[in-house]
């Protein structure tokens, strides 16, 4: 680039540059959005490994109050004590042990893996406060509250203020995500950041926020005419589109085209001229395909290919 002539070498440098930094911002989102799938598939084996680690103790548990149970249900059909038909399943005190091993093996009705997305806290919080300061993110009013959200997170990230405050944005929280944000003694700020970035994440994909600068996480507007511009070309009629910029126009010259060709199909359909076809008590009657692939195409596809070496059917490569 020494040899080009100085304003020639400044332009390229500078379109190397913007060209580097829209790869580069697009990189960085990307890398965002696989950081939280990362996050959110490791919390679902982790779930799923926790489950089959305690299946067995869990099956036990259940076989027991299965033998408790019919103990129960025979000493209410034979009137004897109900305490002495449990003792003669298991000792009182090994009863009262499984029960409490069970409410420790016992889930949430609601419960699914969230839970364990709070054990990555610590990671997204390696980087997430450069992340969201390094960008300016631009959102639809669908997901203005997300970028609300946002901006509270960015806020104590400068007060280094652990508590959320009770005005913070809410109606980004969707309903999976409610009983891990909402708590009794408030909203809970890891769960609260981990959803809102999560919805930045989805928003991102979706289109509804986007960067300026970046080329796949861009606003939906930037493909299209900025808005002056269309209104003065649609004016002039100057718009570069086959329609001309006039939907009457389109369609008067679409539809001449069409009787056009409906009159010739037909014209051609009565003196049985139509080529491979014919309408014969009215119905349109094709004539089959023939096979356009020489002998000798066929048979170098067998030779060449095993297991066409039996067919001689020419879809066979």
């Amino acid at each position: 680039m020494r040899d080009f002539e100085v304003q020639r070498r400044q332009a390229t440098l500078v379109a190397i540059l913007l060209d580097t930094r829209a790869t580069l911002i697009d990189e960085i989102l990307d890398l965002h959005d696989r950081m939280v799938g990362s996050a959110f598939a490791k919390a679902r084996r982790a779930y799923e490994v926790s489950f089959q680690e305690s299946g067995k103790a869990i099956n036990e548990k259940v076989r027991l109050y299965a033998q408790v149970g019919q103990a129960l249900i025979k000493a209410k059909e034979v009137g004897i004590d109900p305490f002495a038909a449990i003792e003669q399943i298991v000792s009182w005190e090994c009863f009262i042990q499984s029960v409490g091993e069970a409410e420790k093996l016992a889930r949430s009705e609601d419960f699914d893996y969230l839970g364990l997305l709070g054990n990555h806290y610590s990671q997204f919080r390696r980087y997430t406060p450069t992340f969201l300061e390094a960008f300016e993110f631009k959102a639809a009013p669908a997901a203005q509250k997300i970028l609300d959200a946002i901006e509270v997170l960015k806020g104590l990230t400068i007060s280094n203020s652990r508590s959320m405050p009770d005005d913070a944005p809410k109606d980004f929280i969707r309903r999976r995500w409610a009983p891990y944000v909402f708590t009794e003694a408030g909203l809970d700020r890891r769960y609260y950041e981990l959803c809102a970035l999560t919805e930045l994440k989805n928003a991102l994909r979706s289109g509804d926020i986007w960067v300026p600068g970046s080329r796949q996480f861009r606003d939906f507007e930037d493909y299209l005419f900025p808005t002056a511009e269309f209104k003065l070309l649609d004016v002039s009629e100057e718009l570069p589109l086959t329609t001309g910029g006039s939907f009457d126009r389109y369609w008067t010259g679409r539809e001449t085209l069409l009787r056009h060709e409906l009159e010739k199909v037909d014209s051609l359909a009565a003196q049985r001229q139509l080529p491979d076809a014919e309408i014969a008590d009215g119905i349109l009657k094709v004539t089959p395909l023939t096979n356009a692939v020489p002998e000798e195409a066929e048979a170098l596809m067998r030779q060449a290919t095993p297991s066409c070496r039996t067919s001689k059917s020419p879809t066979c490569f």
